[in-house]
């Protein structure tokens, strides 16, 4: 994303969330598979009736026995929406600081790369992040149990205002934040270190190489940041209140009791999820800047 031209702010909100939306629409399953698989091994969740599974092609194939296709799809909503709007101020906030952060020259140093990603990634999290992830993975808790207690989207944000306030669907919000930030600092550092060298100053990249980076930068990303997801994903579960005291008890816990091994759980439907994701965000989202250019 090194260009000559300084881009409006307008542009990179507008295509970062298009490619935010077209993302999230394809990979969800994936997404919905990982968070399972991380909620499965709470002991809190197995005495609730929750279903173990053996592996992401054994989840997958159970929720689809049990509630059919459509069941892959539970949560969809308030992802999509989060997904549209979160990679929308993600590209917004990055391009922002990158451009403040170039060089005369217009060239932008790998640090400087992986403040700019970090500081996006912070502000998507608690903006907009920490509200939606807490929703769907509640939504996709309940579906695994043996007595589901949510109709919809609605009923599982009403529900957890008048139980734990508005505070409720904020729970989690710092490993959320740790979480983005990793991940943008990551993912961006990546794929525009690989731009600049792939680019050699050219304004533009063919869709195939936007595709192949972001495919890349996904992968690096998933590896350096499993842990703060597994976190993540356990503290906004239905059992949070009562397991953990925070995001350091939930991580020695999960370690202590499940093994360090656990902070890698659904680490294989995550890779897929964000290879991809990856490689669908950031070609989107260069195709959609061509157009508004």
């Amino acid at each position: 994303m090194t260009v000559k031209q300084k881009d409006k702010p307008i542009h990179s909100l507008v295509a970062g969330t298009v490619a935010g939306a077209v993302e999230g629409a394809i990979t969800y399953p994936t997404e919905l598979v990982k968070t399972k698989l991380q909620l499965s091994g709470s002991q809190q969740y197995l005495a609730s009736g929750g279903q173990p599974f053996h592996g992401a092609i054994d989840c997958a194939r159970a929720t689809v026995r049990a509630q059919g296709v459509r069941g892959l799809y539970r949560g969809l909503t308030p992802m999509l929406m989060g997904n549209a709007a979160k990679a929308g101020v993600r590209f917004l906030t990055y391009d922002s600081i990158k451009a403040q952060l170039r060089r005369a020259d217009g060239t932008l140093t790998m640090p400087r790369m992986m403040l700019a990603g970090m500081c996006a990634g912070v502000v998507e999290g608690a903006t907009v992040v920490a509200p939606a992830e807490t929703i769907k993975t509640r939504l996709i808790n309940d579906q695994c149990l043996l007595k589901p207690k949510y109709s919809g989207v609605a009923d599982c944000v009403l529900t957890a205002v008048r139980s734990e306030g508005v505070a409720g669907i904020y729970r989690g919000v710092v490993p959320v934040m740790a979480r983005q930030g990793a991940n943008s600092c990551v993912r961006f550092a990546a794929y525009d270190s690989l731009r600049q060298w792939l680019a050699a100053g050219k304004d533009r990249l063919p869709i195939w190489q936007s595709f192949a980076l972001g495919m890349i930068a996904g992968t690096v990303t998933v590896f350096a940041t499993m842990p703060l997801d597994v976190v993540k994903t356990r503290m906004q579960s239905l059992a949070a209140p009562q397991e953990y005291k925070g995001s350091l008890h939930c991580a020695y816990r999960v370690v202590s009791e499940e093994g360090v091994r656990a902070l890698w759980k659904g680490a294989t439907p995550r890779l897929s999820r964000l290879m991809f994701s990856g490689a669908i965000v950031f070609a989107v989202y260069e195709e959609v800047m061509k157009l508004l250019r």
